[in-house]
């Protein structure tokens, strides 16, 4: 089976960088056709200098859509081959620009009479087409410059993380997990208060009897995060405790957890829940917001690293 049909669209880059191969190939054919001492990969950067003399690599860069690297590689090649000479900009004499040589404005004319040829054949090959390649390769990259393809790879990927996520109620064999999920972060940031071990230590006692919850992510069969649901009075819980391991952020754990708490506040019947936090822990105040969270002033915090106050209206 021919690989593109078993590999599907997930080898676009590699189908259309065989459609360039062949392309490339018949282009060079072209050129030695019409005697015309150019590379195929040169063409983008000539064409330009051609119709715009003195331009810095950037520039080109710019115009073209290609990298300042791959510009400046192709300008050298250019140069050696006597098609473009460095000129000191008029405009500003610090600068260099490059242009067209006279052997180069040479070739730049022989190259008329080619591109109206191969502007003529391409508009051909295109009317053949069912479909208009050309616009399609436009929204292509204006798709592809809103989102990189990379991007949307990871999206998918936290996409499928996530469904291996399952979160889980408090039980006495994560008593170990909570406090070691906990004491991870907090150490990495601040210091353990005693306020922390009562509840560390402490859970069922000090959140589950006192009409509390916790809840924990589970992943590939590993305690990989946790959050605690204080109740503080009949309305109002507090989202507390909210930890996950390092090595499994990134699969929208913090969120699962910190969601899982507000649909079982709500379900309780709260009017509000509350949290206290520090703003130097930067990626949670994000996901306190995107949760749903306004910052608030309220009574002073038994926690010392405390320095945010935030609520939810349910």
């Amino acid at each position: 089976m021919d690989f593109y049909q078993m590999a599907g669209k997930m080898a676009v880059g590699s189908r259309l960088r065989k459609l360039s191969d062949i392309l490339t190939e018949n282009a060079a054919k072209v050129y030695d056709v019409y005697q015309v001492d150019l590379e195929p990969r040169w063409f983008p950067v000539f064409y330009t200098l051609a119709k715009t003399e003195g331009l810095g690599v950037m520039e080109i860069a710019q115009s073209i859509g290609q990298s300042h690297a791959s510009v400046s590689q192709i300008i050298k090649k250019m140069k050696k081959k006597g098609l473009i000479a460095e000129v000191k900009d008029e405009a500003d004499g610090r600068r260099s620009v490059v242009e067209l040589s006279a052997k180069g404005k040479e070739v730049s004319e022989k190259l008329e009479q080619q591109m109206i040829d191969v502007k003529s054949a391409s508009e051909e090959l295109l009317s053949e087409m069912q479909y208009d390649m050309w616009k399609s390769i436009e929204e292509m990259e204006f798709l592809l410059e809103q989102r990189s393809l990379f991007d949307r790879v990871m999206a998918k990927r936290k996409e499928r993380e996530v469904q291996k996520v399952k979160i889980v109620d408090y039980h006495a064999k994560y008593q170990n997990d909570f406090k070691r999920l906990n004491i991870e972060w907090i150490e990495a940031y601040f210091k353990v208060e005693k306020t922390d071990l009562l509840y560390l230590d402490n859970p069922k006692s000090y959140i589950i009897d006192k009409g509390g919850h916790i809840f924990f992510a589970e992943y590939d069969g590993e305690i990989v995060g946790t959050c605690a649901l204080a109740k503080m009075d009949d309305e109002t819980f507090e989202l507390a405790k909210m930890g996950v391991s390092p090595k499994a952020q990134g699969k929208k754990i913090g969120w699962l957890l910190g969601q899982a708490c507000i649909d079982k506040a709500k379900a309780l019947g709260t009017k509000r829940i509350f949290l206290e936090s520090n703003t130097r822990l930067v990626p949670a105040i994000n996901l306190y917001h995107k949760l749903g969270f306004q910052k608030v002033t309220g009574p002073p915090s038994p926690y010392e690293r405390a320095n945010i106050q935030m609520e939810l209206i349910l």
